[in-house]
């Protein structure tokens, strides 16, 4: 209901946003001609928003609060519910959501029936009074904004004010939605640390996470090292980059600087189709056919070779960061301006020396950029370091030698039967707690070194 809702919201707004521009012309036209403080666009992009915004924002709101409500009120309405824990209440609210969706798994008692009778009449009751309180909003709104429509109404202003409010609000948001992600990553972190120590997180060697979470269940006291972890991350990243870097930096250059139009514009496409190919299908290609060909030629050469080793899933996952890397070089390369090119080749400098010492100086903040999202991608990757690489922490720098990463241990951390006040499932947000600060840490250099060599024209 409420997507149809607010498909016609959307609808009642478009339809303000003519009839107030009709409404304003026929002003202007009333009044001579005169010229009016507003064109009549912003006279129905003023209605608009006030026809559509407030029921939107309102919508928006009962959604977000409308469960909670009607759980707290089925729950005070169930037989003996004040008796119950929260966990229990919670459970119990669960169980009658389902049985009103239709998963019985039980025969439900003559109890929760009548809560289930109860829930669908409060949601009923709920979504009708959405959808006339939606409605009067939207036409309170445009009562208001068509009667905001006069010669020298200042609608541009109005319009504007909204889309800075509008700006402001969504960098609210993605201030908000970065300070909760952090938030929720130290609070689960705090609560790993007071269960395992810091410094055997920190500096442990060893990493075996099969700890026992239940009673019945037989498992080691566990070991939380992340040093094993994090040194396969390393591992896997650094070969990812050594294959990406070079290759998507000088593919850039010869696209930019030495390749003719026509090869560029055929050449060019077929690279970034490589970053629109699915990671999974990059795992298959690296467990079937690379993963068995570095281990051939690891026999070959008399190196004891894994079936999953980080150089088979550090080549793919280079292959597949080449685009982020080419691409956005190149965009770098292009954005220079061909003076400074002309001048450098008027100075008696050669096309490579052009290339080395104005080129990649001023183009240095773009190519940077996409190492960084390259990086990011390697270091964040998953399903070729499943596929590929293993699932065996190891302290080793054997490019033959199968290794792990911090991702796939907070996968196989939170998969499964887990319960979130056990050290084994906790240790996954303290795992992605050490990658987030890293990261940042990593990004903070970056910026430190574009402005260190970076050329200004």
């Amino acid at each position: 209901m409420a997507g149809y809702l607010i498909g016609l919201m959307a609808l009642a707004a478009l339809a303000s946003a003519f009839v107030g521009i009709w409404r304003a012309r026929n002003k202007r036209d009333a009044a001579g001609g005169a010229k009016s403080h507003s064109r009549p666009i912003y006279h129905g992009l003023n209605a608009a928003i006030w026809t559509g915004v407030p029921a939107f924002v309102f919508i928006l709101l009962w959604l977000l609060f409308q469960n909670s409500v009607i759980d707290a009120l089925v729950i005070a309405s169930f037989p003996g519910s004040d008796q119950l824990s929260g966990p229990q209440q919670d459970l119990l609210v669960s169980e009658i959501r389902q049985v009103a969706s239709g998963n019985i798994f039980k025969e439900p008692s003559p109890e929760v029936l009548a809560a289930v009778d109860h829930l669908r009449s409060l949601e009923s009751l709920a979504t009708w009074a959405m959808v006339a309180l939606v409605a009067a909003l939207v036409a309170l709104g445009a009562y208001f904004g068509f009667r905001a429509i006069e010669h020298r109404f200042r609608a541009r202003h109005s319009v504007e004010r909204s889309v800075t409010w509008f700006m402001m609000f969504s960098s609210l948001v993605a201030i908000l939605t970065t300070a909760g992600i952090v938030a929720s990553l130290v609070y689960e972190a705090l609560q790993f640390f007071a269960r395992v120590p810091v410094t055997e997180f920190l500096f442990g060697l060893r990493w075996e996470p099969q700890i026992a979470i239940r009673a019945d269940q037989v498992a080691g006291q566990g070991a939380f090292g992340m040093i094993p972890v994090l040194f396969g991350t390393f591992v896997i990243s650094a070969l990812a980059m050594a294959v990406a870097v070079p290759t998507g930096i000088l593919s850039a250059v010869y696209l930019t600087e030495y390749a003719g139009e026509r090869f560029r514009a055929v050449v060019k496409p077929l690279l970034e189709i490589l970053a629109g190919i699915p990671t999974i299908v990059y795992g298959f290609f690296a467990v079937l056919t690379v993963a068995p060909a570095v281990r051939s030629l690891g026999l070959a050469i008399g190196i004891d070779a894994a079936p999953n080793s980080a150089l088979a899933a550090g080549g793919v996952m280079g292959v597949m960061l080449i685009p982020f890397i080419s691409s956005l070089s190149d965009d770098a390369f292009a954005a220079v301006p061909r003076a400074m090119r002309d001048g450098s080749y008027a100075l008696g400098a050669t096309k490579g020396e052009t290339i080395r010492k104005v080129l990649l100086p001023a183009a240095l903040p773009g190519i940077v950029g996409g190492v960084l999202l390259a990086l990011s991608r390697a270091v964040g990757e998953t399903m070729i370091v499943v596929m590929a690489a293993g699932l065996i922490a190891k302290l080793t720098l054997n490019p033959f030698d199968s290794v792990t990463t911090v991702t796939v241990q907070i996968v196989t951390l939170l998969i499964g039967d887990s319960e979130f006040d056990n050290p084994k499932t906790l240790a996954a947000f303290a795992l992605g707690l050490m990658l987030f600060i890293i990261t940042l840490g990593l990004n903070l250099i970056a910026l430190r070194t574009v402005r260190k060599y970076r050329e200004k024209y």
